[in-house]
């Protein structure tokens, strides 16, 4: 039999939904979304927002962002010719503060915004201590401000997770398929976002329907679960 030719795909930007009636909670993450939902109630004008790749933390940002009129703007980005206008706004996302940034600039921004009131919301993949930080008065300034972690997600969560990448991809799938996926993959929400991309590229590649089936041919074994065991 003539093997069917691959076609190729091609890689077309996906509109993810980041609004709030978007964000899907559950205990994994419930603290820091109350903890936003709580603003501008909050002892601390600074927040930090922790949690591993993809778990959510832009996401909470950028409804933070909203309801506060923040700008946004990465670590990396900051510069201290731009600390004036970037505190200007009083309201300000710094997004992947552990992945790199001029810690001079930084320390005078957080500096700047408190003499101004402002709100600060930065999000980071893991806790200031551990970002490698050579300027004491920038980590101890770190260390003050309140800060929540994001949880790796829960089954009931990475399910929902699932069905909304399919969704932002225009695909209906059943849950057969996102059973299958969940048993199959790692329990993060960077993991979910791979596996849909994976199942949507060779679906298209393939001329298949994502479904099931495709899952079972691209994802052979069991996940193991977050202690190292097998799922049951």
């Amino acid at each position: 039999m003539t093997e069917k030719p691959r076609q190729i795909p091609l890689d077309l930007p996906v509109a993810e939904r980041l609004e709030a009636e978007d964000f899907l909670v559950s205990p994994s993450n419930e603290a820091a979304f109350n903890r936003i939902e709580s603003w501008p109630e909050w002892i601390d004008p600074v927040l930090l927002l922790i949690g591993p790749e993809a778990s959510g933390k832009s996401h909470l940002a950028a409804i933070w962002a909203v309801k506060a009129r923040a700008w946004t703007i990465k670590a990396a980005d900051i510069t201290m010719d731009r600390v004036p206008h970037l505190v200007s706004n009083g309201a300000l996302v710094i997004d992947d503060a552990d992945q790199g940034s001029d810690e001079h600039a930084l320390f005078h921004l957080l500096n700047a915004s408190r003499e101004k009131r402002g709100f600060v919301v930065i999000t980071a993949r893991k806790a200031p201590d551990f970002w490698d930080l050579k300027t004491r008065d920038l980590l101890s300034r770190l260390r003050l401000a309140p800060s929540v972690t994001i949880e790796q997600p829960d089954e009931a969560l990475l399910q929902a997770v699932l069905v909304k990448l399919f969704v932002d991809r225009q695909l209906v799938v059943d849950t057969a398929l996102i059973g299958t996926l969940t048993k199959r993959i790692d329990r993060s929400i960077a993991a979910a976002r791979r596996a849909v991309e994976r199942l949507d590229h060779e679906a298209l590649a393939q001329g298949r329907r994502v479904n099931r089936g495709l899952a079972l041919d691209l994802f052979r074994e069991p996940a193991s679960e977050p202690d190292g065991t097998e799922p049951s």
